[in-house]
């Protein structure tokens, strides 16, 4: 074997190296220079996030089981961002008692995740996803476990295990499946023997269900809700972005490179999970009143969204998926680091009470918030309204007008339970509101860039469509 070859998969490369560094500088700095540890980290991470958008050539490796791509090259810098962002956020948790000493651990189990998604992402043969979902999957487990000193973050980390475990096992029960039909693991080579046989639409459903939990896709759903609650909040705005991301875009690329011909099983499938998946998450977010189980179950819904992009199989809905992913980002992270501060200035879980009155008291943090939920929610000009237009559009060109319509309804379902929190900030008054809270200076700069992304992308959206309306003479 030709070793050279390795180096060729510069990202992976990057991280690696990144990897290394970090986990010596945790075995030899002490004293005074354990203080340089987090803003190395940050630096070094967001290195990882230019060297990986550096080398957008397209090339295959190892006889085709590894492929590198302009669109790959994007999606894990944009997970590695989600990454910096975290580590960013996670300043002020691991300077607590309990935490600052496994400092260290964290980065090296983040840093762990990110290689496994992507090897995830590049794969082009099922032995290499399988690694690389396995090499994604325990680490965050550890990472929901992270807080010991809690009793409900082991508990998340023992429901995040075994829901994992049975996910592997029934993905790799039906991948064994189309070994069986096909006789190879190569994606190019197995695509050609799909007849559509009853054994490999079976395969097909046990390889969606594995994926599914991975998503948190209902009905896969079940223990997305307490491993959220359970886990540090860092590692749930991990989770419920970065994790995503990674598993749906591996989902896509199946799906397109592997069951092609099946196209019709799995449009079916992918549709009545999509209608399930919104309606049933916005349903039970209603009723939620902790932040972070509330977040588990618009993460459901947006899961839902996002997989509008998967139907049809399309290169726009790659494109939409990639976008939504993007914007989500900026959403979902601006709304993690805001509960993670209160979080840590109350001492205790975050309840959608602890809100009333915010705009009172911080009304910086009210407005950044109130921009994340409506990104989230889907209100124009911001850029979730362009994200769900386009994911919209795709489905819709794909014939599946019926759930574009669902979705539609259930946007507005998704519109009241988030404006339930901006009322909360704005309407509500509290008996003890929260004093005012001074940001650390990562949370500051983390919070900056996600409220930029949610309002420069939604400007350059809008723009976009403009343009794109004038040349169509629409």
């Amino acid at each position: 074997m030709n070793y050279s070859l390795f180096f060729e998969m510069r990202p992976e490369v990057c991280l690696l190296g990144i990897y290394l560094v970090i986990f010596m500088y945790d075995l030899i700095a002490e004293g005074k220079y354990r203080r340089l540890f987090h803003p190395l980290t940050c630096i070094l991470t967001f290195v990882l996030v230019m060297l990986t958008l550096s080398d957008r050539s397209s090339f295959t490796l190892f006889g085709g089981m590894y492929e590198s791509n302009a669109i790959i090259v994007l999606v894990k810098s944009v997970l590695a961002f989600g990454a910096f962002l975290v580590i960013m956020q996670a300043h002020r948790w691991l300077k607590n008692e309990d935490t600052h000493f496994k400092q260290g651990e964290f980065y090296i189990l983040l840093l762990s995740t990110l290689v496994g998604m992507y090897f995830m992402i590049s794969a082009r043969h099922f032995l290499l996803l399988f690694i690389g979902i396995e090499l994604a999957s325990l680490p965050l487990a550890c990472l929901v476990a992270f807080d010991k000193y809690r009793h409900n973050s082991a508990e998340a980390g023992v429901k995040y295990i075994l829901s994992s475990m049975f996910a592997s096992a029934i993905m790799l029960y039906g991948i064994s499946f189309l070994y069986g039909t096909t006789g190879t693991l190569y994606f190019e080579d197995m695509t050609e023997k799909m007849t559509g046989m009853p054994i490999q639409i079976f395969a097909l459903v046990m390889f969606f269900a594995g994926m599914g939990f991975k998503i948190s896709l209902v009905p896969f759903h079940f223990w997305t809700a307490d491993s959220y609650q359970g886990a540090p909040t860092s590692v749930t705005a991990y989770l419920s972005v970065v994790s995503k991301g990674a598993a749906v875009f591996t989902l896509f690329i199946v799906l397109v490179k592997v069951f092609a011909p099946m196209i019709e099983q799995w449009h079916l499938i992918i549709c009545l999970t999509v209608v399930a998946s919104i309606t049933v998450a916005n349903l039970m977010a209603i009723n939620q009143h902790d932040l972070k189980r509330f977040m588990a179950f618009s993460s459901i819904s947006q899961a839902g969204y996002i997989m509008l992009a998967v139907i049809g199989g399309k290169a726009t809905g790659m494109t939409s998926l990639v976008y939504y992913l993007i914007v989500y980002m900026a959403a979902n992270m601006a709304v993690f680091a805001i509960i993670e501060t209160i979080e840590w200035h109350i001492g205790t879980a975050v309840k959608r009470s602890n809100f009333n009155g915010l705009y009172q008291s911080n009304p910086k943090l009210a407005f950044i918030m109130t921009l994340a939920l409506f990104s989230l929610a889907g209100i124009p000009p911001f850029a979730g309204f362009f994200s769900k237009f386009f994911v919209f559009m795709n489905a819709f060109s794909a014939g599946a007008w019926l759930v574009v319509f669902i979705a539609l309804v259930n946007t507005v379902i998704s519109l009241y339970y988030y404006l339930l929190i901006v009322k909360a900030m704005y309407m509500k008054s509290a008996d003890t509101p929260i004093s005012s809270i001074r940001l650390d200076p990562y949370t500051r700069i983390s919070l900056a860039i996600c409220t930029v992304g949610i309002l420069l992308l939604g400007i350059c959206s809008f723009i976009y469509s403009g343009i794109d309306s004038i040349a169509f003479g629409l």
